[in-house]
């Protein structure tokens, strides 16, 4: 049963995704290709930490269907444990990530994924993102994409204003 909460996020991440689609299958993306200097990037939608930046290259990853984002995220950002309902591929653009599995950030454990690194994660598979440096990450999917955090603290839908 989804709370009133859950489906007011949902929704505002369905206008956010959805209008970042729109605008770059108006700079041809609908065509199946994007120059990396034609994308626009924009702010993540709100169940991502602020000082993530996010651009939809195809599809919309707030309905059900395949898509393809990019995040883009500052040194030090983090993105504490969470899952997904679906599967996802990761692929590191630029840059550097921790990237642990689990309900607890532990960076003395957690990997280190570079540029080039692919990692695939079915959905529910519980995890967290340390950017080492200002790194940009693909993530290939089905949506809708959703994040449900293992702490309902860290969801930055939860903070207080």
């Amino acid at each position: 049963m989804k709370t009133l909460s859950t489906t007011i996020a949902l929704s505002l991440v369905a206008v956010v995704l959805g209008s970042l689609a729109t605008s770059v299958a108006a700079q041809g993306a609908s065509e199946g290709f994007v120059n990396a200097k034609d994308i626009k990037w924009g702010p993540a939608p709100p169940s991502i930490p602020k000082g993530a930046k996010v651009a939809v290259l195809q599809g919309d990853p707030s309905k059900a269907g395949p898509f393809v984002i990019r995040l883009m995220v500052p040194p030090g950002y983090k993105i504490p444990p969470h899952w997904h309902t679906q599967d996802e591929s990761l692929t590191v653009i630029s840059g550097s990530f921790y990237f642990g599995k689990g309900d607890k950030v532990d960076t003395s454990k957690a990997p280190t994924i570079t540029a080039g690194a692919f990692h695939f994660l079915s959905g529910k598979d519980h995890h967290y993102l340390v950017a080492k440096s200002e790194s940009v990450v693909q993530i290939n999917g089905n949506g809708p994409f959703d994040v449900t955090y293992i702490n309902p603290g860290d969801d930055p839908q939860n903070a207080k204003k």
